[in-house]
Order: structure tokens, then C-alpha cells, then sequence
């Protein structure tokens, strides 16, 4: 069994829309200090999630803060940005109440404005897909100013319930050689039956989405998870 303190399991939400949003959260905010929120776009990615798939607006009350999510008191919350030209919205995200945003190098924009409107302000992480270079994240590193490097888990980004690739493994071991500094996270596949493998393998970070969500008991599966750690 490990016991680290330093490891997190972050419940990862998808949802269609806001209503369906705020419901996941009530599902597991009890018993989590993060949540991952995943934003598709529709266009880096083949589905869109909300705001892009049914726009109201309820996210144009969040980024004015006449609106704030729950659990905002407690809760930290990131944003996984699947979304072309993040340079173009990353400020409205840090209005909605980001502590944490994912940048998706394989997007098209600008990935280094977009991490350059970010310094300072929220934790900035980069993910790759199971494919991409390790090498590239250099392409946007400004003076060492990434906190973590969000690794696939899966050939399809944007869906969840998808199995886990194990090229993976692998590739975390590079990540640790290339930047031993950073934290890593993992997000698509993560399970009951890997998690441990990845912690071991040098994961700091678990995003974790069907495996909760579609779990019988949602903040059962969470607490699973985390007696784990």
C-alpha cells in the first residue's frame, strides 16, 4: 500500500452542460479539495462539452462573477482546456475561479501567449498525448514557469470511460529524466486496478472520470481511491 501525502486524486467532470455540471460537483465536493473540469471545444477536439455544446449563460456570469460554481469556498478548481487558440480564453477561465489550467500542446493558437497570460496568476500544465514528443513541452517553457506536465492515458482525448494505454508508463519515466522538477499528472484510464502501478511509477497527480462517475457510488469510488494514498 503507498501512503503519500503529496499524491492527488483529482475527480475529473464532463458534462454537456451547466445543469449536469453542478450536479457532478455535488456528487463529490464533500470529499475532495479539487475537481478537474474538462473543456472541449468541439474543434481540437471531435465533441464539445459545456460551454461550447449548449451555450447559456451561465458562463458569462461566472467569468462577470455574478455567478460563482459550488463549493468555490473549498474547492480548487482546474480546467483542462481541449480547445483551439487557448490564448483567446484563458482569461476568461481565471475569472471563472481557475486554480490550475491545462494547455493542450497539439492545439492549434498560441500555446506560449497563452502561458504567458497565465504566469502568476494560476499553476500552468501542459498535456501531451501519448504520441507527442516529450521534447516539446521546451517549445513553451518560459523560464521554467510550468508546474506540471499532464500526461494521456488515452488515444482519444475528450471522451472518458476509454481504456488506458500503457505506452504510458513509459513515457512518464521520460518525463521524469527530461524535467525532475515538475509534477505529474495522468489523466484517461486511471483505475482501481492501475492506480498504484502509476503512483509507483512516479505519478503525483491522478484525474480520474469514469471511475468515479459512473461508479455506483461516486463519493464511494473517491474515497477507494484515496485510501490509496
Amino acid at each position: 500500500m503507498i501512503k503519500d501525502s503529496s499524491i492527488e486524486i483529482i475527480p475529473a467532470i464532463l458534462v454537456d452542460d451547466f445543469e449536469q455540471l453542478q450536479e457532478q460537483i455535488e456528487l463529490v465536493k464533500l470529499n475532495t479539495r479539487r475537481i478537474q473540469i474538462d473543456i472541449c471545444d468541439g474543434q481540437f477536439t471531435p465533441s464539445a462539452t459545456w460551454p461550447y455544446r449548449k451555450p447559456d449563460n451561465n458562463f458569462e456570469m461566472l467569468v462577470r462573477e455574478d455567478l460563482a460554481l459550488p463549493g468555490w469556498e473549498k474547492i480548487d478548481y482546474e480546467f483542462d482546456l481541449m480547445v483551439n487558440k487557448p490564448e483567446e480564453v484563458v482569461d476568461d477561465w481565471v475569472s471563472v475561479g481557475a486554480s490550475r489550467i491545462v494547455l493542450h500542446i497539439e492545439s492549434k493558437g498560441n500555446i506560449k501567449a497563452a502561458v504567458e497570460k497565465l504566469l502568476g496568476r494560476v499553476e500552468i500544465g501542459v498535456a501531451l498525448n501519448i504520441d507527442t514528443p516529450v521534447k516539446m513541452i521546451n517549445d513553451v517553457m518560459i523560464n521554467d514557469q510550468i508546474q506540471f506536465i499532464q500526461l494521456m492515458g488515452i488515444d482519444h482525448i475528450g471522451f472518458q470511460g476509454q481504456e488506458f494505454d500503457s505506452k504510458v508508463i513509459d513515457k512518464i519515466a521520460e518525463v521524469k529524466k527530461a524535467f525532475p522538477n515538475l509534477d505529474i499528472s495522468i489523466d484517461g484510464g486511471v483505475s482501481l486496478e492501475n492506480a498504484q502501478d502509476l503512483i509507483g511509477a512516479g505519478v503525483t497527480r491522478l484525474i480520474v472520470g469514469s471511475a468515479i462517475f459512473e461508479a455506483e457510488s461516486p463519493l464511494g469510488a473517491l474515497e477507494e481511491f484515496q485510501s490509496m494514498i
